[in-house]
């Protein structure tokens, strides 16, 4: 039987990371991507060479609740399983607490926390029936140690560790694991196009003196996402050069 895993925010510098890597061990992958990001996601699909038995790109608003259960529960029936889930998609709208519109709190809540119930409730019953799956949720160091500027992100990126350690507890008897990866600053194209003194400025922060890797991030989730790791459940891993260490 086919090994099946979802990836939100796939059109991401670290989601196409994940996908090839989670593509390279065997996986089938439902690659999901934001509304009206498919010349993205195709793009990313042509250059890696896809094919469509190994990824499967599909469109979904995780911010929908409504359309999150009716897409999931469509695919569910279609596959027939979903084994691991990587709740990947995320954004930014950084700005001073005092100044920052609420539209800014709300879009990045929505986007990067409430998608975790919306894409992980739809398939989370399905995995402790079969008595396997795999929840992988992307925080952040800064949900770890919060950061100037970032009220609403480092809130959400929080947010996804309480709870991840609190659906673990669910799933464990179950055979279902939920974890967290909380990467540090990561060298994807978005990131690589800062101005330098910015990336210089950023690099001098982190003890080992560079960025993380994309594909560096999503050897992480291979792990959590393998057989080796079945007896770690409601862990953070995290993945930041030192940056911070708790």
């Amino acid at each position: 039987m086919d090994k099946i895993a979802l990836i939100t925010g796939s059109e991401g510098g670290i989601g196409s990371a994940i996908t090839s890597q989670l593509v390279k061990d065997g996986f089938r992958v439902i690659a999901a991507y934001y509304t009206g990001c498919y010349e993205i996601a195709l793009k990313i699909f042509n250059e890696n060479e896809f094919t469509d038995k190994q990824v499967r790109l599909f469109e979904i608003d995780v911010t929908n609740t409504t359309e999150c259960f009716e897409k999931l529960g469509a695919l569910l029936e279609e596959e027939g399983h979903i084994d691991v889930v990587v709740n990947n998609a995320g954004i930014t709208r950084d700005g001073l607490f005092k100044k920052m519109p609420a539209e800014n709190w709300l879009d990045v809540i929505n986007t990067n926390l409430n998608s975790v119930y919306n894409v992980t409730r739809p398939l989370f019953a399905a995995m402790c029936e079969r008595k396997f799956g795999r929840v992988i949720n992307i925080s952040s160091v800064n949900g770890l140690k919060g950061q100037f500027g970032q009220a609403n992100y480092s809130a959400a990126k929080a947010g996804m560790i309480g709870f991840s350690k609190a659906l673990a507890a669910e799933g464990a008897r179950d055979g279902v694991t939920v974890n967290v990866i909380a990467p540090g600053y990561t060298g994807t194209p978005m990131v690589e196009k800062m101005k330098p003194e910015v990336l210089e400025s950023i690099v001098a922060q982190v003890p080992m003196k560079r960025l993380a890797k994309p594909e560096e991030i999503a050897k992480a989730i291979s792990f959590l996402a393998s057989e080796d790791a079945a007896y770690i459940t409601g862990a953070t891993l995290s993945v930041n050069g030192g940056l911070y260490m708790s």
